[in-house]
């Protein structure tokens, strides 16, 4: 029996979309595989194109984020770096990079040291947005804004590689204050990285839900026009050589948010300032305020709804529960302890 098709039956779910392949001999691989090509219903259907197809399709699906066929990028176009970064209150600021990318790493260090200037002590770093692979160059660079001179951030190693190779620290850090991270399983493999760093050094406190696991480093290599083989090349290990690679970074703190609703967020962060996903808006209510200002917000709605007029509070706004709760953590962080 041909080998290369022996393996493709154990990776073509098309044809054992529920069997234990992986529970099974390789005796019994080879029984399923002569059954099939001598008795299945369409086995001219089980031609070497298929086959080799299938085997490549249910290799990525096993593989998941550890590799994938990508499009070729066009040329390159004139595409601007871009952040969010906003004070929520006289304490606390928000910064959120795009794409995790060195393009974008000026500008995060930028709106760090005028944070600093403000007097700003905690700072949330949302590593949540959706963004391609990124460089591990850049997420030793991001690291080194928070840790010292000299220390270890992670160690790369490669397949086939001796030694591998040490990411250590060459500049003093610019933000020594209390910070939070912002992560779920969009976060890429630089955010990913930069939260299993600061998680294991117990520089930061993680908030939201647990990560893919793809702290590597991507190689890409073309595969015809138009298309690309992007796969995990290097892997990353911790300064205690722990890796988390296809095992994920559990938050200190999970929240859970389902993906329509973050999508919706998202959108609404780029366009808006990111207090209005914070600090929710209070109807207005008959009070002694109200009173003393001769005014009844609760009359006045009264004769809106009865005018057939929706009111503002008919559809609540967006709340961001993660961002909510980074907030409050820091917030109450004076009553029950130091946020790291």
């Amino acid at each position: 029996m041909n080998l290369r098709l022996l393996i493709c039956l154990c990776l073509l779910p098309s044809l054992l979309p529920a069997q234990p392949v992986d529970d099974i001999s390789q005796d019994a691989v080879q029984a399923a595989f002569r059954i099939l090509r001598r008795d299945y219903i369409r086995r001219e259907d089980l031609t070497l194109d298929q086959l080799n197809r299938a085997a490549l399709q249910g290799l990525l699906q096993r593989l998941a984020f550890g590799a994938s066929i990508v499009r070729t990028p066009q040329a390159e176009t004139s595409k601007k770096s871009n952040i969010v970064a906003e004070v929520i209150t006289p304490k606390v600021a928000y910064l959120r990079p795009f794409a995790l990318s060195a393009d974008e790493f000026p500008l995060v260090e930028r709106a760090m040291v005028d944070f600093e200037s403000k007097g700003i002590s905690q700072l949330i770093l949302d590593l949540r947005q959706p963004a391609a692979p990124g460089t591990l160059e850049t997420a030793a660079a991001l690291a080194e804004l928070f840790l010292p001179r000299g220390e270890l951030l992670f160690k790369l190693k490669q397949l086939g590689a001796g030694e591998s190779q040490l990411f250590l620290s060459k500049r003093e850090p610019i933000w020594r204050a209390t910070v939070v991270l912002l992560v779920d399983g969009d976060s890429n493999n630089v955010g990913e990285t930069l939260a299993a760093i600061f998680k294991q050094k117990k520089r930061a406190l993680l908030v939201g839900s647990k990560t893919l696991g793809a702290t590597v480093r991507y190689n890409e290599v073309p595969l015809e026009d138009g298309w690309r083989l992007r796969f995990a090349a290097a892997e990353v290990l911790l300064a205690d050589d722990h890796s988390v690679f296809r095992r994920g970074v559990e938050p200190d703190f999970k929240v859970e948010v389902d993906k329509e609703s973050k999508d919706k967020l998202m959108r609404h962060a780029a366009g808006e300032t990111v207090k209005d996903l914070v600090f929710e808006n209070q109807r207005s209510r008959f009070n002694e305020r109200a009173l003393v200002n001769w005014q009844n917000p609760e009359l006045d709605d009264y004769v809106s709804r009865t005018a057939g007029k929706s009111m503002p509070y008919d559809t609540p706004p967006p709340l961001d529960k993660v961002l909510q709760r980074a907030v409050d953590l820091l917030q109450t962080s004076e009553l029950v302890g130091r946020v790291p």
